[in-house]
């Protein structure tokens, strides 16, 4: 059977490739790892909770629900997804990286897409380019926690091999989440990662940094 090229294009979205300046973010993990509350052996657990309790499934949520809506209902999600955001460099973060994936999405494939949080963004390209949300949402969340790993390796003690092994430990993480996310509405975003905030914030006044968020 032929690859479906639909895949082949969200693995291009969610590429570390795709310029949206993934590798400048570290989502508040720099100063988590300046904090020591994470360390290589702890790693995968930070992670793990970040992907069940964090961004990673409210994000996964928002593109979801950004795959079904329209018009004036996309727009409202995209305020909702701002207004929720844990502080400034988590909104900062999402709107980059969300504005590049618009832009460069909208200019290859022709697609009406207005700048929005990269999850509205993601959601809403999905939709418009009839791909499958469920692909749509696991690929997501594992460039999302593969960019952390990456993170991770200029931060910690942590070779390639480890890296990697951590990120194929998560796969069964990613999997629970994107399907836990296909009934969800926006009454179930929520977050109780408050270390993850915590570190984000703190990493606001952090000097010297290697990373914006």
């Amino acid at each position: 059977m032929p690859t479906d090229p639909r895949l082949l294009t969200l693995a291009q979205w969610l590429s570390p490739a795709y310029p949206l300046g993934s590798f400048a973010f570290s989502h508040g993990l720099e100063a988590a790892v300046a904090e020591g509350w994470v360390v290589a052996d702890t790693l995968q657990g930070w992670l793990d909770d970040t992907l069940r309790h964090g961004a990673g499934r409210s994000d996964a949520i928002l593109l979801r629900l950004a795959h079904d809506a329209e018009g004036a209902a996309l727009a409202r999600l995209d305020v909702e997804a701002r207004a929720f955001a844990g502080g400034a460099e988590r909104l900062a973060e999402s709107a980059r990286q969300g504005a590049a994936f618009a832009r460069t999405t909208a200019a290859i494939w022709g697609f009406d897409l207005p700048p929005m949080l990269l999850p509205v963004a993601v959601g809403r390209a999905t939709r418009l380019a009839a791909l499958d949300p469920d692909d749509a949402c696991a690929l997501s969340l594992q460039a999302f926690a593969a960019n952390l790993v990456a993170c991770a390796q200029r931060l910690l003690p942590l070779g390639q091999t480890e890296g990697q092994r951590i990120l194929a430990a998560l796969a069964p993480v990613v999997t629970e989440i994107a399907g836990a996310s296909r009934d969800a509405t926006l009454d179930d975003l929520a977050t109780t990662a408050f270390l993850s905030e915590i570190a984000a914030m703190r990493h606001e006044i952090q000097a010297p940094r290697l990373f914006q968020t």
